[in-house]
């Protein structure tokens, strides 16, 4: 026992080449510097003023709550898309999953775009709506969807990927002791999967947080109702400049607190997958 744990320890120690641990400092000081110049450029005198203002507590909290509902949708709709992309096979299913995955490289303006001659006044859809006095495009709606579009894909992704590498062994162990096929999702597969899950839904929500193309594109920028923070970022870019970097850091804090909660809420889970494995 003593010489595994020893050749374990030196494979944690050694495993790794040094050039590679070079190359990731690296990478990790190429997304910490331009972080830490954000925060050498924040007037701290003035900070708490700066952020305090009406339009940017409308603009916070406007976010907060689209990007809230644009990450149940993308859990909704994306379970079932992961789901069948990874336990079934049909005929085009690749074509399915590049179509599935688009909005991951396509420019979010287009993506708005899309949307705006989906569900716009005079869109495929909307022009329908609007005989029933429905209006979706330049609303807190459009702003949801628009979040929702860009955002899918990553729960997607994640959950697919994990599907795959959990494999059916479990799920196929049920199934034989009579389980019906919701049972096995519900008792199986999902908690077998739930630290993708969760680390899919924090994506997602990261992502929508951030969104900016799609939405001005599709839903404007009306304070209050459209304005999301990366829109009140961008308008203030230009007339308050302080104001934007102030602004810019609290982003960056609500998406760093939102990971970390995510990630200890997600480690259980992780324990009881390597237990079971």
């Amino acid at each position: 026992m003593t010489q595994v744990s020893a050749n374990r320890k030196a494979s944690e120690r050694f495993g790794v080449p040094v050039w590679v641990v070079v190359v990731a400092i690296a990478g990790a000081l190429f997304i910490l510097l331009p972080l830490v110049a954000l925060v050498t450029r924040v007037d701290w005198t003035n900070f708490i003023p700066l952020i305090t203002s009406q339009s940017s507590i409308d603009a916070l909290l406007l976010s907060l709550r689209t990007s809230l509902v644009a990450t149940v949708l993308c859990t909704v709709l994306g379970v079932p898309m992961a789901l069948v992309l990874a336990r079934t096979r049909f005929r085009g299913q690749r074509v399915v999953r590049a179509l599935v995955l688009l909005p991951l490289v396509l420019p979010p303006v287009v993506g708005g775009l899309a949307l705006l001659y989906l569900f716009g006044r005079r869109g495929l859809l909307g022009s329908t709506f609007d005989l029933f006095g429905i209006t979706i495009a330049f609303s807190t709606t459009a702003v949801i969807l628009a979040q929702t579009f860009v955002a899918l894909p990553f729960l997607v992704l994640s959950l697919e990927g994990a599907l795959r590498t959990a494999g059916t062994r479990f799920e196929a162990v049920a199934a034989t002791l009579g389980a019906r096929p919701s049972t096995v999702l519900w008792r199986v597969t999902l908690p077998l999967v739930l630290p993708a899950l969760v680390s899919g839904a924090v994506l997602s929500f990261a992502r929508a947080l951030g969104e900016f193309g799609a939405t001005l594109t599709f839903a404007g920028s009306l304070q209050g109702v459209t304005r999301t923070l990366p829109l009140e970022i961008y308008l203030r870019r230009e007339t308050d400049p302080d104001a934007a970097v102030a602004l810019s850091l609290v982003l960056v804090v609500v998406a760093i607190v939102v990971v970390a909660v995510a990630h200890g809420a997600a480690e259980p889970a992780r324990t009881r997958l390597r237990d079971a494995r």
